[in-house]
Formats: structure tokens, C-alpha cells, sequence
């Protein structure tokens, strides 16, 4: 079955990985990869470079980033393949420890919906909602 995990930033911090964390991530993507447990993973670029469109009420609106009012956003995401919930989480807490102690992060982890995931649809979306 396949997860998304998506890692939660504070954008505001400012926070740049240092060359070390981007060697120890690379190092484990590896191995992950190699596992068949990583099929997927990139970064996001900040806000600032993107934007958000709504639709309420049948009127759609767009908003130009950065997302001011936002404190965590979405920083990046890896696609897991993994048995249950359970392993998922394993396999996200290896990519958070790497991180070590100076960073303040957390993944949110979901399954991805439908047959082609491994999964059964969610009835919200078997029924188009």
C-alpha cells in the first residue's frame, strides 16, 4: 500500500539544510530506495513562488504566496511504500531522525486512495465528493 507523508514546516524560521543533512538524507534515500519502501520524494519551493485557488460557493478565487497567515506549510513530501499505517510511520520517523535535534518538524501521513495504491476508495471519493 502507498502513503504520502508530507513534512510540515515553519517557513518563517528560515531554516536551510546544511550540507551534512543533505548528505545523511541522500544517504537514506538511497537505502529506502533500494528497500522498494521510497518510490517518490521532493521538496517544495517557498510560497512565495506559488499560489492558491478556491472555490467557494461556485465562484473560484486565486491568492498569490507567500501564505502570511500560515504558520506551517507543506515543505516537501515522499511517497512510501509500506504494509500498514503502522510501518509507514516507521519509515518517516528514519526520515525525520536524520533531521537530529536543532529542527522542530512533523509529518502528516495518509494513505493514497484507490485501486492503482493498493488501497480500497475512500467513500467519499468512490461517490465523487
Amino acid at each position: 500500500m502507498r502513503f504520502l507523508s508530507m513534512i510540515r514546516i515553519d517557513e518563517k524560521r528560515g531554516q536551510v539544510p546544511s550540507e551534512q543533512l543533505m548528505n545523511d538524507m541522500g544517504k537514506l534515500m538511497e537505502e529506502m530506495t533500494r528497500e522498494g519502501t521510497l518510490i517518490s520524494t521532493a521538496g517544495l519551493r517557498p510560497t512565495a513562488e506559488g499560489a492558491r485557488v478556491r472555490l467557494r460557493g461556485g465562484r473560484l478565487s486565486t491568492t498569490d504566496g507567500p501564505f502570511t497567515e500560515a504558520r506551517e506549510v507543506i515543505g516537501g513530501y515522499a511517497i512510501l511504500e509500506a504494509k500498514s499505517l503502522k510501518e509507514a510511520i516507521e519509515l518517516t520517523q528514519r526520515f525525520l531522525r536524520v533531521h537530529g535535534d536543532e529542527w522542530d518538524i512533523e509529518c502528516e501521513i495518509r494513505p493514497l486512495d484507490g485501486p492503482e495504491f493498493g488501497g480500497q476508495p475512500c467513500p467519499s471519493t468512490a461517490q465523487g465528493g
